[in-house]
């Protein structure tokens, strides 16, 4: 079992900046994947980014250029650095684990964008 807990979300204007963190019950080095994932009513869960054992990140082609997903200290921490942010990006933002023995996801943190 690992639990997950986000925070960092919030209301920001169109154009800002905020910084999500995951904090993970056992270091992100014991799991094969750690990614950011997010949703809006009525849609489905779309991939934000994520994070591999190895250090190798991928993203989501909305967010390119614009969001950062990092391993903190401790090492049980990864952050979501989402800058220049959009009205589009509103959403509920969830940290998902994988790991040899299951999938574990976070109850999420909402993100809202102002026009």
């Amino acid at each position: 079992q690992v639990e997950l807990l986000e925070s960092g979300g919030g209301l920001v204007q169109d154009g800002g900046s905020l910084r999500l963190t995951c904090r993970a019950s056992i270091s992100t080095r014991q799991m094969s994947e750690i990614g950011w994932y997010r949703q809006t009513p009525g849609e489905q869960r779309e991939l934000v980014a994520t994070i591999s054992r190895g250090g190798q990140t991928y993203y989501g082609d909305s967010v390119k250029g614009r969001f950062t997903i990092s391993r903190g200290t401790p090492e049980n921490t990864v952050h979501l650095q989402m800058s220049s942010l959009k009205p589009e990006d509103t959403g509920v933002y969830y940290c998902k684990a994988e790991v040899v023995y299951g999938t574990y996801w976070g109850r999420g943190t909402q993100v809202t964008v102002s026009s």
